[in-house]
């Protein structure tokens, strides 16, 4: 009976053990930092298309570059933050783990 609940205590801590390392390798996924930068940065942008004044207009040919290029950067940003939520990483167990899982 000592020996099962050992066991079973075992597979328990391998269990937590894979899932914290699945949390641990979401918080190091590329995808959130290029998709946190480019959102911030894309709001900033965007915030300051809406306030440029006409100089900054005339300057840059008629376009509202720093709104048109926000934007763009937001969009790109939420996609890639869309991406890490619909797709997140997954630490793939080691086959001997898998092996000592089914053991009874």
């Amino acid at each position: 009976m000592a020996d099962d609940s050992s066991a079973a205590r075992a597979d328990e801590q391998k269990v937590e053990s894979a899932m914290s390392d699945s949390k641990m390798a979401s918080l190091f996924d590329v995808r959130l930092v290029v998709g946190g930068l480019l959102t911030l940065y894309g709001i900033v942008l965007t915030i300051m298309g809406i306030a440029d004044g006409s100089d900054a207009v005339q300057k840059a040919a008629g376009i509202r570059i720093n709104l048109w290029t926000g934007l763009a950067m937001l969009v790109v940003g939420l996609l890639f933050l869309l991406w890490m939520r619909i797709r997140p990483l997954r630490v793939e167990v080691p086959a001997s783990d898998k092996a000592d899982r089914q053991r009874p």
